[in-house]
């Protein structure tokens, strides 16, 4: 009977927290901004010291939050041919090194500053210098932007970042695992061997990668390829190369029709998952340890608003003013990525606690401000274009 009633409760917590992100995620897109703050406020809310504790949903939450990574980075990979990949690495590989340089420095500033070490600091670099591929998306679609002359400088950008993120999720997971210097070089040395591999196969053998997945029926179909997302990411988090890098290079190799019918399978899927993610995060976050870091990440925040801004102005360095400052402010927003390095880093406890923290408002502020800027780069331009103008 104690079973029956624990079951209970949880299916009541579940749908109660189901039908609340609903809502919240209803009321995001109507006042025009993602709904990731809104989730991971209602993880604080939920969480460990949050309004209404909720203790029956801890275990599926997490699982559903690995899931949610995997197929966040399944259907990001999926937007990307191998051909596609290496042009845009190609074309980009100038700003993708600015980019680096000036958006992960202030993340390692603060956690030195902050005294969370090395690892803290490699964390840290890659919350601040990953934008949100999601968000961004959505914004350019939503602005009718995606036709710019800007816009493949932007999405150019975005696949560096991607690919910059499937060499140091490797790194990062090695360090957080405790490992010395020579294992940490092997697992950069592993994950370079198979995303080359990867590459090649998806550059000359793709369609037989596809092959093996499609199948007429949707349900055998869905069954294929979310497993063999599961699989892949298993056996890449065994190989020390991370979970999400797995699902990101199955999705690369998978192209054509099947790329196309899996996207609009999964993305369902990967919504309710993803959502889940971020709301497992912040139940793993008291919301008692954001106001000590609160500071820090509104600095932060105004620091990576301008550096990301350099980095899309130097992006589109061949465009007009008002292009470059598109560009700029288009890639402002942080999102899943910021917070699922995050997320590896708290649940390997090689960190200090407010980590967490200060990546949730930090993430919470950056998500907001990304599609804002956006808006309003265009319209404040032009103020200041006619205020410097001369009258005649």
């Amino acid at each position: 009977m104690a079973d029956t009633a624990d079951t209970a409760i949880s299916l009541i917590e579940l749908g109660a927290v189901f039908f609340g992100l609903g809502v919240l995620g209803r009321l995001a897109w109507r006042i025009g901004i993602s709904p990731i703050p809104f989730y991971l406020l209602g993880g604080l809310a939920f969480g460990s010291g949050g309004l209404i504790p909720l203790h029956g949903i801890d275990e599926f939450a997490h699982l559903a939050g690995e899931i949610g990574v995997i197929l966040l980075l399944l259907l990001l990979g999926l937007e990307y041919s191998a051909n596609e990949l290496v042009t845009g690495m190609r074309r980009s590989w100038p700003a993708g090194v600015v980019d680096i340089l000036l958006n992960a420095t202030p993340g390692v500033a603060v956690a030195l500053l902050l005294g969370w070490g090395p690892v803290g600091a490699i964390t840290m670099a890659g919350v601040t210098y990953v934008s949100s591929s999601g968000i961004i998306a959505k914004v350019l679609g939503d602005l009718g932007r995606l036709g710019n002359r800007e816009t493949p400088m932007v999405l150019s950008l975005l696949v560096f970042e991607d690919l910059a993120m499937a060499v140091y999720l490797p790194i990062l997971t090695a360090l957080l695992a405790g490992a010395t210097l020579l294992g940490g070089l092997t697992a950069v040395g592993v994950s370079l061997v198979v995303i080359t591999i990867v590459l090649i196969i998806a550059l000359k053998f793709g369609r037989f990668v596809s092959m093996a997945l499609d199948s007429p029926d949707s349900e055998v179909f869905l069954l294929r390829v979310l497993g063999a997302a599961l699989l892949v990411a298993g056996v890449a988090a065994q190989l020390q190369v991370s979970a999400a890098v797995g699902a990101f290079l199955l999705g690369i190799a998978i192209s054509g029709s099947t790329a196309h019918n899996a996207t609009k399978m999964l993305e369902p899927l990967r919504d309710l998952f993803a959502a889940m993610f971020f709301v497992a995060f912040g139940l793993n976050t008291d919301p008692a340890t954001i106001p000590p870091v609160l500071g820090y990440a509104i600095a932060l925040a105004a620091v990576t608003v301008a550096t990301k801004v350099a980095t899309g102005w130097f992006a589109a360095r061949h465009l007009s003013r008002m292009a470059r400052a598109r560009a700029g402010a288009a890639l402002v927003a942080r999102g899943e990525f910021s917070i699922v390095i995050a997320g590896l880093a708290v649940s390997a406890g090689a960190v200090d606690a407010e980590l967490a923290a200060l990546s949730t408002a930090y993430v919470l502020l950056m998500a907001i401000l990304g599609p804002v800027a956006a808006r309003v780069v265009e319209p404040v331009a032009q103020l200041m274009r006619r205020k410097i103008t001369p009258r005649t």
